[in-house]
């Protein structure tokens, strides 16, 4: 089993970008700690950031085929990436979105997004563990499935 991380714009910049709103964890520490527990659920998990919408909506495409869930930090794509949003549709796969940050306690822009309508769930506000309960969420998934 394969699942999609995906990581928008300004992702990259996580452990100097306003740590009082995304913690200190940079994106390299975050995706150790997704790989570690990927391990542990014996699941393969494929990394991808961009600050390109373009470049989201390719590795989608080009990936979702041999995937079988998504987990997605939009970034300020969620509010707006249509292009990337009708990728993930077009994926046809549980797509879980997560927020570092609690986008509904932010500004009114924030709490709008795109992704939301098309996902099978959204979890914001809880930092970097929110990747983690994504990817335990989405293996109990696609196993209950597999098995019915």
């Amino acid at each position: 089993m394969r699942i999609l991380v995906i990581n928008g714009p300004n992702l990259n910049m996580l452990g100097r970008r306003d740590p009082a709103a995304y913690g200190a964890a940079t994106l390299a520490e975050i995706e150790e700690r997704i790989q570690g527990e990927a391990g542990e659920l014996g699941v393969e998990v494929s990394l991808f950031q961009s600050n390109h919408e373009g470049d989201i909506v390719d590795f989608i495409q080009q990936s979702a085929g041999c995937a079988s869930g998504i987990i997605i930090n939009a970034g300020a794509l969620t509010h707006y990436g249509l292009s990337m949003r009708d990728a993930l549709a077009d994926a046809r796969l549980p797509v879980v979105e997560a927020h570092i940050s609690n986008i509904h306690a932010r500004e009114e822009f924030r709490r709008h997004s795109v992704v939301a309508p098309i996902a099978v769930g959204q979890i914001a506000g809880l930092g970097w563990r929110g990747y983690i309960y994504g990817l335990r969420f989405l293996v109990e998934r696609v196993k209950e499935g597999e098995q019915s």
